[in-house]
């Protein structure tokens, strides 16, 4: 049906355009931008006509690194994002395991790190509200899970239990496991759990896009569809949301990397691609975990991590494949034509993620499959430039860009005063001709895209958040923040590009009308970008959300 979107400010180019008071889409597709009495007659008799009150309509913002399935289970289990503090935590698993006394095991999580001493809870304090049935609760990141005396025991692992190559067991000073397993370690727990049926994983891609929607998102890439990181296999759900048309969204899916396994691997991807591209999913993506975090010390760094007391270590956190067989991988798959999605937080991650997309164009040839590495946490400077040079794209999370208490306490004082001085390079990079994607890699955080830009561009924790927190007032290196105009672009066009939607990204006379309406002035003051919010959320012309 075509409409007309009338009485607002048009987002076009980084600045309000006054030549624009409306915009008429026909066929799914932005037919014109001009005055009301040009759009009408553009979009023809029967438009839908949409009066905006003086709102912003700015193009889709589209999420370049999210878990959308994983997020919407997190919402319908024990959900504990919405908390800071152990003992919320365990009222509400508590009353989570009362409610569902049927549930042979506790399942959600979202738990923050801060809320424990050192970053890491124990098994003891979970018993105390579960001990009958097993718990098995990963953090915001997805990184690490907590779990109790009860799982602890039907995986098996006790003092004995030798820690995996990818990963840690927590333990006391007896070599006793504590309740909390990081990376690898999770698998054999997660191999426990019983496995989320279809009807969860499709209600799960419901509650997601719904969520999204509500903030404004039109699109994203999936960055995990298979089993990994704790998460289900979500495959079959978009294929099927793609085939019955509920998937409203524009969405890329990233196909797991079994870091278990090599090459031979390569023929169940290609077969996973055929299959979603058939059913309208475009899964034509590889995702490639390379390292951790820094919290837990595994984010693979070119210094070594420091102890409690300021001294170096010999860790330098983990590198999940070696850098040769990642170039070897990263070139197979980009001969297949797969665009490949690299988790890279640590500089030495970062290091050997471009190497291998070097080789990969070495071998290959440029093949605009548009890879890209996410997070990027500290990026040494003399790979800043090599972004630009390698066509790799950025894949930024700005909300983590600032003193938040995570940062403050379980991240800097552990890293060299070299890797704390190139956190987050979000300017450098584009300084040196980057191209800047944003994602929120929800559920690990926020979804929500002003809260993102504000952190862009303030370098500080959003108001609200920071009250009680005076570190989080600070910006976090002022320099490496960019322009509002760069953060839009970056939802907006940047995502885009990285999904391969050309036509996408921007208010263009042939572009798709996808569509978020704000309800405040994105180019006012930086200071309340925060405040602002989603009213509308149009997909090719069709309202998906409306407040």
């Amino acid at each position: 049906m075509p409409s007309l979107l009338t009485n607002a400010h048009f987002y076009r180019d980084g600045a309000w355009d006054p030549r624009v008071s409306a915009m008429a889409v026909r066929d799914g597709r932005i037919a014109l931008l001009g005055s009301l009495a040009e759009c009408r007659e553009a979009a023809g008799s029967g438009a839908e006509e949409i009066d905006l009150g003086g709102q912003w309509v700015l193009p889709g913002f589209q999420d370049a690194h999210v878990h959308p399935v994983g997020g919407g289970l997190e919402l319908q289990r024990c959900n504990l994002a919405e908390s800071r503090s152990a003992a919320d935590y365990l009222a509400t698993i508590g009353a989570y395991a009362a409610a569902h006394p049927g549930a042979e095991w506790i399942l959600g999580g979202g738990w923050y790190m801060e809320a424990f001493p050192g970053g890491v809870p124990t098994a003891a304090t979970l018993d105390t509200v579960v001990a009958d049935r097993p718990v098995f609760l990963p953090n915001r990141d997805h990184h690490s899970a907590w779990v109790n005396s009860e799982a602890l025991r039907r995986a098996g692992i006790t003092a004995t239990t030798p820690d995996p190559p990818d990963g840690r067991i927590e333990r006391d000073a007896d070599g006793n496991p504590t309740g909390c397993l990081h990376e690898g370690a999770m698998e054999r727990m997660a191999a426990l759990v019983p496995p989320t049926s279809q009807a969860e994983l499709d209600q799960g891609l419901r509650t997601g896009q719904a969520y999204l929607h509500s903030l404004g998102i039109t699109g994203w890439q999936d960055a995990i569809v298979g089993l990994g990181a704790g998460l289900p296999d979500a495959l079959d759900a978009y294929c099927r949301a793609a085939a019955d048309g509920t998937l409203t969204a524009r969405v890329v899916g990233a196909l797991w990397w079994d870091r278990t396994r090599g090459a031979e691997q390569l023929p169940d991807l290609l077969e996973r691609r055929a299959r979603g591209v058939a059913a309208g999913f475009q899964a034509t993506t590889v995702k490639i975990m390379q390292d951790g975090v820094c919290e837990t010390f595994t984010a693979a760094m070119l210094d070594p991590y420091r102890d409690e007391h300021g001294h170096a270590t010999d860790n330098r956190g983990v590198s999940f494949i070696e850098a040769d067989d990642l170039a070897r991988y990263v070139t197979l798959l980009d001969a297949h034509d797969f665009q490949v999605h690299l988790h890279a937080l640590g500089d030495r991650a970062v290091r050997d993620s471009l190497d291998a997309i070097e080789e990969a164009i070495m071998a290959n040839g440029a093949r605009d499959n548009r890879h890209h590495l996410a997070h990027l946490q500290v990026v040494h400077p003399d790979d800043v430039g090599r972004f630009a040079r390698l066509g790799a794209t950025a894949n930024a999370q700005p909300l983590w860009a600032c003193h938040d208490q995570q940062m403050v306490e379980l991240t800097i004082p552990f890293l060299s005063a070299e890797a704390v001085a190139h956190q987050y390079p979000f300017a450098s990079l584009l300084d040196a001709g980057a191209r800047l994607a944003c994602g929120s890699d929800w559920p690990v955080s926020s979804p929500e895209p002003f809260a993102q830009l504000h952190v862009a561009v303030n370098r500080t924790v959003p108001p609200g958040e920071s009250d009680d927190y005076a570190p989080g007032r600070a910006p976090l290196l002022a320099h490496e923040a960019i322009s509002v105009t760069a953060a839009i672009d970056g939802f907006t066009a940047g995502s885009a590009y990285v999904n391969h939607l050309d036509d996408a990204g921007r208010l263009e006379v042939g572009y798709l009308a996808d569509v978020t309406v704000a309800d405040g002035d994105v180019l006012g003051d930086p200071a309340g970008l925060s405040s602002i919010r989603a009213a509308l959320t149009m997909v090719g012309g069709g309202v998906v959300w409306a407040r």
